[in-house]
């Protein structure tokens, strides 16, 4: 389809809105994201001023395909890992009140191809516990934290 948002009633839809049901803030924490059509969705929400935070794998972002440039360039601020071994989460956070995780990487072959598992939860439980562990990965790859000579 190339319309810019998915429509009907489908998974991907179905995720898509749930992303956009974000009105202050959405933190991403994924291995690879290289599904258009969620990239569309990240940047209208950055459009409208939610503000979009995205911690990825270094190994992945810049594989043919990957949004991850894209959305960089829209102004999105993102972060990656500066060391061997995979950032491997697949975890989104919508207003600090919505957890979103699960097997699924990011993919337009995920979500076509694959069997996947994705859990929606609004459990402050759980939000919180993942909600952590993105604001410690976050300052973790702060580029002012990295060094660059021994």
């Amino acid at each position: 389809c190339p319309c810019p948002l998915p429509s009907g009633d489908t998974a991907l839809s179905r995720l898509v809105r749930r992303l956009l049901s974000a009105r202050r803030s959405l933190d991403l924490c994924l291995f690879c994201f290289s599904c258009p059509q969620l990239a569309r969705a990240v940047q209208l929400l950055h459009r409208r001023g939610v503000r979009v935070r995205l911690v990825t794998d270094a190994q992945y972002m810049g594989l043919h395909g990957s949004q991850i440039g894209r959305l960089r360039h829209a102004g999105i601020q993102v972060r990656h890992d500066q060391h061997s071994g995979y950032m491997h989460h697949k975890f989104a956070i919508v207003d600090r009140r919505m957890l979103i995780t699960g097997s699924l990487n990011w993919t337009t072959q995920a979500i076509q191809s694959n069997r996947e598992n994705v859990l929606v939860l609004e459990d402050a439980e759980y939000v919180k516990a993942f909600q952590d562990e993105f604001e410690r990965i976050w300052e973790e790859y702060n580029p002012a934290n990295y060094s660059f000579f021994p």
